[in-house]
C-alpha cells in the first residue's frame, strides 16, 4: 500500500507516534499520572519481568481506551483450528499435499480467522512448549473483528495474494515472498484483495530470533537492518454493532465484544513489536568447493528450545543462488533426520522434486522418515556436467523444521482431501547402480 512507512531493525528499542498527535509519547517516564492527550498507558509484556536484558521483551502502548474494556469472553467454534494431536493415528509415511483449496467467494465468504486450518503440530500451549503448523485460505477481509493469539507467536508466509495487516502498532503490507511475525498477545486484523492462501508456523513458549552466525562472522543470512516494523497509526472509531476480539487461548477460540476499535494506539515505544521481512534480502551462504553445507545455513529465524543448538522450530528458505560444487551430487542428499521437516512452496519448482510439489502445497517428512531426491532428479544430476549454474531461479521453497515429533490432524489427513497418496511412487523407479567390479573397471579405463 502506497504511503505505508516502517522502521528498520530486529529487536530494536523503537518509538513511534502518529503524526496527527505530536508529543503523544510521555517524556522521561512510562506511566505518568496523566498521559498526553488524555491517553491510557498500557504495557504489553512478551517475557517475564526478570528475564535477562537481551531476552526481555516489552512495549508501552498509549491508547484512547485500554484493552481491558470489553465484555466477557465466551467460547466460539474452532472450525479446523485445533491442538488435539490425538484425533488421528500416527502416520510415519512421507506425506505430500496438493495445493490447498481456497474457498470461492461466490460460494462462501471466508476471512483470515475463519480460514485457519491446522495441518500438524505437537506439544502443549498450557505448558508453553510446542508448535502448530496451519494453513490459511480466505477470500474476504476481516470486518470489525480481530485476532489475538494468547498461546504463541505466528510466523505468516503468504503464498497467494498480498495481505494488509492492521496491528495495535500500525499497518504492514505483506506480499508473497515476504513473511511477517505477529508475536504473542498482539491484536491484528487481515485485509485481503482476492483469493488468498498462506502458511503459518506457530510456536509456544519462545520467540523467534536471528540464528547465531558463529564462524560466518558479523554479517550474513538475514541481516537485522532488513526487518521492518510498522509506525504508529490509530483510529478513534466507535462500533455500535459491536467489535469482536477473537482470542486463541489454550488451543481453543473465544470471542468478546466491545464498542470501539482496538487499533486505538496513538503512540508506543519498546522492543516487542510485529515485524516483516522480504526473503529476497537473504544473503545466501553456500559451498564453493565440494559437498554440501547443511541446510541450517539457510535459516532465517529460529525459536530456541532449552537445549543448546536444538530449536523448537527453525524457518529455513531455499532461495535462488549459484551452485558451483565440484565432484558433488548437488541437489539435497538422501536423509533421515532427528527433526521433523515440513516444507512449503511459495512459487516456482523445488529442485529435488520438480514435479508434484506445487506452490500452495506442502510435504511432511517426520522424524527418521527417509526422504530425498526423486528418481528423475537423481538420474539427471548423477550424470550432468558440473558447471556453475543458477539454482532455484524464480523459486522460493521453505521449511519449518522442528525438534518435535509432529502429529497430523484429521483435517490434514482426511478432511482437506488434498493428501497426495501417490507421493511414495516418486522413489519407486530408483534402481541399484551397484557394480562389484567398479574398481577393476576404473583401473582398465585409466
Amino acid at each position: 500500500m502506497a504511503g505505508l512507512k516502517y522502521m528498520s531493525g530486529f529487536g530494536n528499542e523503537f518509538s513511534s507516534e502518529d503524526p496527527r498527535c505530536p508529543g503523544s509519547l510521555p517524556e522521561g517516564q512510562n506511566n505518568p499520572q496523566v498521559c498526553p492527550y488524555g491517553l491510557y498507558a498500557e504495557q504489553l509484556s512478551g517475557s517475564a519481568f526478570t528475564c535477562p536484558r537481551p531476552a526481555n521483551k516489552r512495549s508501552w502502548l498509549y491508547r484512547i481506551l485500554p484493552s481491558v474494556k470489553h465484555k466477557p469472553f465466551t467460547a466460539m467454534p474452532c472450525g479446523n483450528l485445533t491442538e488435539n494431536w490425538n484425533e488421528a493415528e500416527p502416520d510415519p509415511n512421507q506425506l505430500r499435499w496438493l495445493p490447498f483449496t481456497i474457498p470461492k467467494s461466490t460460494v462462501k465468504k471466508v476471512d483470515f480467522a475463519a480460514g485457519l486450518h491446522t495441518v500438524c503440530g505437537a506439544g502443549d500451549a498450557k505448558s508453553r512448549n510446542g508448535i502448530g503448523i496451519h494453513m490459511y485460505t480466505c477470500n474476504t477481509s476481516m470486518v470489525d473483528r480481530c485476532f489475538n493469539n494468547s498461546d504463541g507467536d505466528f510466523l505468516i508466509v503468504p503464498q497467494q495474494g498480498e495481505i494488509l495487516i492492521t496491528t495495535e502498532f500500525g499497518k504492514m503490507m505483506v506480499e508473497p515472498n515476504e513473511i511477517c511475525v505477529i508475536q504473542q498477545g498482539m491484536r491484528f486484523s487481515v485485509d485481503v484483495f482476492g483469493e488468498s492462501r498462506g502458511y503459518i508456523l506457530e510456536v509456544y513458549g519462545a520467540h523467534f530470533e536471528l540464528p547465531d552466525l558463529g564462524p560466518i562472522g558479523a554479517n550474513g543470512l538475514a541481516n537485522p537492518r532488513d526487518f521492518l516494523c510498522p509506525v504508529a497509526w490509530y483510529e478513534d472509531r466507535r462500533v455500535a454493532t459491536g467489535y469482536t476480539i477473537i482470542n486463541k487461548y489454550q488451543g481453543k477460540l473465544f470471542a468478546c465484544q466491545q464498542d470501539f476499535s482496538p487499533f486505538n494506539v496513538v503512540a508506543w515505544h519498546g522492543n516487542y513489536t510485529p515485524y516483516k521481512y522480504n526473503l529476497k534480502n537473504f544473503m545466501v551462504i553456500n559451498c564453493v568447493a565440494f559437498d554440501h553445507a547443511d541446510p541450517s545455513i539457510f535459516t532465517v529465524l529460529t525459536a530456541k528450545s532449552t537445549r543448546p543448538g536444538v530449536a523448537i522450530a527453525d524457518f529455513v528458505i531455499f532461495p535462488p543462488r549459484w551452485g558451483v560444487a565440484d565432484h558433488t551430487f548437488r541437489p539435497p542428499y538422501y536423509h533421515r533426520n532427528c527433526m521433523s521437516e515440513f516444507m512449503g512452496l511459495i512459487k516456482g519448482h523445488y529442485e529435488a522434486k520438480e514435479e508434484g510439489f506445487q506452490p500452495g502445497g506442502a510435504s511432511l517428512h517426520s522424524i527418521m522418515t527417509p526422504h530425498g531426491p526423486d528418481a528423475e532428479c537423481f538420474e539427471k544430476n548423477s550424470t550432468s556436467e558440473l558447471k556453475p549454474e543458477r539454482v532455484a531461479e524464480g523459486t522460493m521453497a521453505f521449511m519449518f523444521e522442528s525438534s518435535f515429533s509432529m502429529a497430523v490432524t484429521k483435517w490434514g489427513l482426511e478432511t482437506c482431501q488434498r493428501l497426495d497418496k501417490s507421493y511414495h511412487q516418486c522413489w519407486e523407479p530408483l534402481c541399484s547402480h551397484f557394480n562389484p567390479n567398479w574398481e577393476a573397471q576404473q583401473t582398465v579405463e585409466k
